[in-house]
């Protein structure tokens, strides 16, 4: 199969064409309109220090519908202590820059860039990317980060200094997702921790498809905020 190489034009071919891993096309730019037009189509930029952009559609995709969350109760412990403050879109690089630096026992390095942490500040300041915040004695100890178009949120990435602290932040992010009634969570690749929150995969032909109906609805733009009195 071939790998497209992208031009300067914001042009993606189909992600029907993706090799079966998933990469589609290597090449182009992080530019806010690039990402966006990349995000409507199901794709998007995963790669590591050194290497040029790649762009990526899996097959199958995972996905969580809010509605049908599952928190254990061990977790719904933590939460009803309120071991954690939580807030919304208060600290985005904060987060972006834990991801970027958390140490995962599968992966060497990381694939959250300098150029890719520049490239979701700038989504994050047109109002299309946010975050989730876990505060401990008012230091950041984990959170979430990801894009909202339409009545998806991409899931990017968690990170956590303090045990449960991205799981809290998590619960929170899709509470208040289920509350503006967003179709899916994209999140992207299968792993067992997102499984055990509910998470399942889905075929790319039938992600496209819901992709295509939630995009038609208005996206919550702009800085977003955590109800008075939010309970999850």
């Amino acid at each position: 199969m071939t790998i497209y190489r992208l031009s300067k034009e914001l042009v993606f071919p189909s992600p029907e064409e993706a090799e079966p891993e998933g990469l589609l096309a290597i090449g182009g730019d992080l530019s806010v309109e690039r990402l966006l037009r990349a995000y409507c189509l199901g794709i998007f930029p995963w790669y590591s220090e050194g290497s040029p952009i790649l762009w990526w559609s899996p097959d199958p995709r995972l996905i969580l519908e809010p509605g049908k969350l599952h928190v254990s109760k061990s977790l719904s412990r933590v939460i009803k202590k309120g071991t954690f403050k939580i807030t919304v879109d208060q600290s985005f690089e904060g987060v972006i820059q834990g991801c970027a630096h958390a140490q995962r026992p599968d992966e060497k390095g990381t694939w959250i860039v300098n150029d890719m942490i520049k490239a979701y500040i700038h989504l994050h300041e047109a109002g299309f990317a946010h975050s989730v915040e876990s505060w401990f004695k008012g230091t950041l100890v984990g959170g979430v980060y990801g894009v909202s178009l339409g009545k998806v949120f991409f899931g990017e990435s968690m990170f956590y200094t303090r045990e449960n602290a991205s799981k809290v932040a998590f619960v929170y992010l899709t509470r208040l997702l289920q509350k503006w009634k967003f179709d899916i969570i994209d999140c992207q690749v299968t792993t067992a921790n997102l499984l055990r929150f509910g998470a399942h995969e889905i075929s790319r032909f039938q992600f496209l498809k819901r992709l295509a109906k939630a995009l038609k609805h208005q996206t919550v733009r702009g800085r977003w905020h955590l109800p008075e009195n939010f309970v999850v």
